[in-house]
């Protein structure tokens, strides 16, 4: 019995012991009988040239040796980049051979170009302008402030190319929005919120969308996206390539991966939930009405030093960004109550260093990638301890050394302890005392109604009195 092994571009032929090699054309396949391909063939998708050459489990120390498309690499070079960080050396090449991707990192390692990089890369293999009205890749961001961020960093990586890359988020003229989107997109960054509009218009459609990326998928969950989600992804083309990527893993990310991606490989390069490594993180314990006079003394150690401040609420935030204005600081705001273009300015003026204390609420958490953040004050403690994570994340960036120092009022201990074990570490006190067990502003509420002991008709405690005719209810209702 023979045994015959075929295989592209060139097929083996084995009989017995002996091996002879000899080119069969694609025509020629059926003329030679005998002949049977052992799987079938190949999808006519291109494989990535990267693909031979790196091999698994391999640490890839520059760009050069991810595979990426010449003029990729002339822009990374351009833009002064020239290592890979570990959430990108373990991502691209996957990425690049079409796998869907669960990645989990910290703040501020190069999840962007995690996935921005293989997304241009098969673009570029792939010429030819999008129709109108259609897009060939979508990112979704759950803030505006992080849309934007996205759409830099791939802009600047595509600018002498034909990418088009194009934004939408609320807050801005969705007529504008759908000018834009009539000439079609390379690369649609949105906010699940306003796409589902332009949707509802007929402004565009996903038929033709081939990559999908979620990124912050875990605040995603948080906002309620999840059921934007549900409505955008039925619409997008198929067969498709999923990435999601996230500094934290709440367990519905685990649903949300096993929803929408299709055999993914996990990529894991911190664990879940652990803040950067050259952050040193503090906090004062201290009454609620002391932390004004607090937050006063650790900026004035150093009024030129970028510091991003952390509040709760948003008339939290203008309140005290209104105080120390007063005071004599260079401060301003972002939250939900300022308009795109006020938030745009704020965060311009915050990276220009002419604003050097930014006032902000979790809406901008995820958004700011300055790296030249040298503080953050957790001047309210968040409620979500994942979102303690992502605040601290906008310092230390890209490799730099970073500070972070949290406020703890008696009543919120809670909210520490819950930091403290999705971090798996005790942050170190810089003043105060812990409270010791729950203080009389932290004592759980009790649960439902609180019951009135019964009196009786002559007012002592403990027995049913006699029911009074007309009250209560009879036995027949």
């Amino acid at each position: 019995m023979l045994r015959c092994r075929v295989s592209q571009p060139r097929h083996t032929l084995r009989i017995s012991i002996f091996t002879f090699r000899f080119p069969i054309t694609q025509g020629s396949r059926r003329s030679q009988p005998g002949l049977r391909p052992l799987r079938s063939p190949q999808p006519t998708r291109p494989l990535p040239l990267r693909a031979a050459t790196c091999a698994k489990g391999a640490y890839l120390s520059d760009f050069s040796s991810l595979g990426l498309a010449p003029k990729l690499l002339t822009a990374l070079e351009a833009a002064k980049l020239t290592t890979p960080t570990p959430i990108q050396q373990k991502a691209v090449p996957l990425a690049l051979e079409g796998t869907d991707i669960l990645g989990i990192a910290q703040t501020g390692t190069g999840k962007t170009l995690a996935f921005g990089l293989p997304l241009i890369h098969q673009l570029m293999q792939a010429p030819g302008k999008p129709a109108p009205k259609t897009v060939k890749s979508l990112i979704l961001a759950p803030t505006r402030e992080l849309v934007n961020q996205i759409a830099e960093s791939l802009r600047t990586l595509t600018r002498d190319t034909r990418i088009r890359v194009v934004t939408v988020v609320g807050g801005q003229s969705i007529n504008k929005q759908i000018q834009l989107l009539n000439r079609g997109a390379d690369i649609l960054v949105a906010t699940p919120g306003r796409l589902i509009d332009l949707m509802d218009r007929k402004a565009l459609t996903l038929s033709q969308a081939r990559h999908l990326v979620l990124d912050e998928a875990d605040q995603m969950l948080d906002l309620g996206f999840i059921h934007a989600l549900r409505r955008i992804a039925p619409h997008l083309g198929t067969p498709r390539q999923t990435m999601l990527f996230s500094a934290t893993m709440p367990k519905q990310m685990e649903e949300l991966s096993q929803a929408y991606l299709d055999h993914p490989k996990r990529i894991e390069v911190s664990p879940p939930g652990k803040a950067a490594d050259k952050i040193a993180q503090t906090v004062h314990f201290l009454p609620r009405a002391e932390k004004p006079a607090k937050l006063r003394e650790i900026l004035s150690q150093d009024t030129q030093a970028l510091s991003l401040v952390f509040a709760r609420t948003k008339h939290g935030a203008e309140k005290l960004m209104k105080g120390l204005v007063a005071d004599g600081f260079n401060a301003a705001s972002i939250h939900g109550n300022k308009s795109q273009g006020q938030r745009d300015r704020a965060i311009k003026a915050f990276r220009e260093g002419t604003v050097t204390v930014l006032v902000a609420t979790d809406v901008a958490a995820r958004g700011i990638d300055i790296p030249g953040v040298a503080l953050v004050v957790n001047y309210d403690l968040p409620e979500v301890p994942d979102n303690y994570v992502h605040r601290i994340g906008r310092t230390a960036r890209a490799g730099r050394e970073g500070e972070a120092t949290a406020f703890c009022a008696p009543d919120e201990a809670k909210l520490l302890r819950q930091i403290h074990k999705l971090m798996k570490i005790e942050i170190p006190t810089a003043s105060g005392e812990p409270p010791q067990g729950n203080t009389a502003e932290e004592r759980p509420a009790r649960k439902g109604p609180r019951r009135r002991p019964r009196r009786s008709s002559n007012g002592a405690p403990g027995k049913r009195g006699p029911r009074r005719p007309g009250s209560g209810r009879s036995k027949a209702a």
